[in-house]
């Protein structure tokens, strides 16, 4: 959102999770460790690794395993804690953002705030919450037509999205364009719909949510909850930057062979069948 964010997530059991870093019978004595700098990785910069290694290779080189075990450890505590995550990760958006904005300082006032979920309809009803900001906020009439958010990136086309939502649904994690999509669609409907101003619900003095008309929810409805693959399709597009082919797939291929030297530098995407309508993309970062 313009001033804050939601994030749903599940925090794994520290114990369990440590496990995977441990080094199984029948291994190399070091396999742990390096299953446990991989994951690191994708936190952290390749300059850092590199100097991480260095370290713990230092500190073996000269009889100090203890030291190095220490080190490694320090990194373990930090797993599966929730304040240290958002602490690091609006620490590292802000130097971003600074950096890329010329400006210095925090961008957060406020301490971040949590709430524990249980359960499946608890799971569904805080998913929809986030997914329904932007709509709240006046930003769009359609959730999936935010670009920020799980529901837009799962209508996107992210597979990592739509198994995140079909988790949050206790539904197979595969099964978003068969039960998922329209299910979930039909849910955000029916918990965004506006509350009306002469509804008893609505205590004195309240204002009135931003929200769903009558009529969106009932043409929802009639739609079952599914997306036309037209609708599909716009919304990918929207999801463009730059670097687009759209069409079939053997003219997608004959557009990437005429520019493919343009595009050695860049990551290259196999073309994308769009569901329903037999069209293909492809798209360049």
């Amino acid at each position: 959102m313009d001033n804050h964010f939601h994030i749903l997530l599940k925090v794994p059991d520290q114990a369990k999770w440590l496990r995977k870093f441990e080094t199984k019978q029948g291994e190399r004595s070091e396999a742990g460790e390096e299953r446990l700098l991989a994951h690191l990785s994708t936190v952290y910069s390749k300059a850092f690794l590199k100097q991480l290694r260095n370290e713990l290779k230092s500190f073996r080189d000269r009889g100090m395993d203890e030291e190095a075990g220490k080190i490694l450890q320090r990194f373990k505590k930090r797993f599966c804690d929730v304040s240290l995550f958002v602490k690091e990760l609006k620490e590292r958006f802000s130097r971003w953002y600074n950096k890329q904005n010329g400006r210095r300082g925090t961008l957060w006032m406020d301490r971040f705030q949590s709430v524990c979920v249980e359960g499946e309809a608890a799971l569904a009803t805080m998913s929809a919450y986030i997914d329904l900001n932007p709509v709240r906020a006046g930003i769009v009439d359609d959730p999936m037509l935010y670009e920020w958010s799980g529901y837009g990136e799962a209508n996107a086309g992210s597979r990592r999205a739509r198994r995140g939502l079909c988790k949050a649904l206790n539904l197979p994690q595969d099964s978003w364009e068969g039960r998922g999509l329209p299910r979930y669609r039909l849910f955000l409907y029916d918990e965004g719909v506006v509350v009306e101003p002469e509804s008893p619900s609505l205590g004195k003095g309240k204002r009135k949510r931003r929200g769903f008309t009558m009529e969106a929810r009932t043409r929802v409805t009639a739609e079952r909850g599914k997306i036309s693959p037209a609708q599909q399709l716009r919304k990918r597009v929207a999801c463009f930057s730059s670097g687009v082919a759209i069409g079939t797939e053997g003219f997608v291929r004959q557009v990437a062979a005429r520019y493919r030297n343009q595009f050695e530098r860049r990551k290259e995407r196999e073309p994308k069948r769009s569901s329903g309508d037999g069209t293909f993309f492809v798209m360049r970062e």
